[in-house]
């Protein structure tokens, strides 16, 4: 249930990309302060260890 005055981000689409290589993004990584990190599966799943320690919000992409 979303709350009224929720802040949600937009899906995924085929024009975000990832900011390491530049491939489509299939993960949003959300920052405490609020900004964002895009990753493609390869750099998530190298980045998964770091993100889950820093207790990021990570949201997949339908077809992750």
């Amino acid at each position: 249930m979303t709350m009224p005055g929720t802040l949600t981000r937009p899906e995924l689409t085929a024009s975000d990309r990832c900011d390491r290589c530049g491939a489509a993004a299939k993960v949003r990584a959300v920052l405490p302060s609020g900004g964002e990190l895009l990753f493609c599966g390869h750099h998530a799943r190298t980045h998964e260890a770091k993100l889950k320690e820093l207790s990021i919000d990570v949201q997949a992409g339908e077809s992750v």
